[in-house]
């Protein structure tokens, strides 16, 4: 029965993670051609990048330090349930990714940072907008354990997609102020 409830709840976070490898395994193989599936911002090319920038990585490495934020952050999201994961991920995704389109540097920008910084903004804002227990102790805990990625929205280092951090985060905030207006009037 535990084990139900355990994949009920992450499950959607652990398939991600899982197909998120695939891909990159997949695309290590292939001298990492998919890479020109990112966001290219302001071409219509680039378009495709929107919903599929989240699946594509560097390297290793790159996949390596998004696997364990992803499972922790996206674990969080969706104890909330798997449709609060799946809206939260995919407002992150599509509005996340459409201002990096929109307002980001003419470069490729892919990976699942943009959605570690969105399930962070999300958690975070969920804990200001509903001020209830557990809201606030999930927001405590992320921010204990995650806070100090805030310093990846800022234009350090020119090969990390800094736009898709900030644009990550702030869609995750909107994503909390859409559901926390949804719970508001279903009750």
């Amino acid at each position: 029965m535990r084990s139900t409830i355990f994949y009920t709840r992450f499950g959607p976070a652990i398939a991600f993670v899982v197909l998120v490898w695939v891909i990159e395994i997949a695309n290590l193989l292939t001298g990492h051609h998919l890479f020109q599936f990112g966001i290219l911002p302001r071409t219509v090319e680039g378009l495709i990048g929107i919903p599929l920038s989240p699946f594509l990585h560097t390297g290793l490495v790159h996949i390596i330090l998004n696997t364990v934020p992803l499972l922790v952050l996206g674990g969080l999201v969706s104890m909330r349930g798997v449709r609060t994961y799946l809206l939260v991920s995919i407002i992150v995704v599509f509005l996340g990714g459409a201002a990096v389109w929109l307002f980001g540097r003419a470069s490729y920008h892919v990976g699942a940072s943009s959605l570690i910084f969105g399930y962070f903004g999300f958690l975070v804002a969920r804990g200001w907008y509903e001020r209830g227990f557990f809201s606030l102790a999930v927001a405590a805990i992320t921010i204990l354990l995650y806070g100090g990625i805030v310093w990846g929205i800022l234009p350090i280092r020119g090969y990390v997609s800094w736009e898709g951090h900030l644009f990550g985060l702030l869609a995750g905030i909107i994503a909390a102020r859409i559901l926390a207006r949804r719970d508001f009037r279903r009750k």
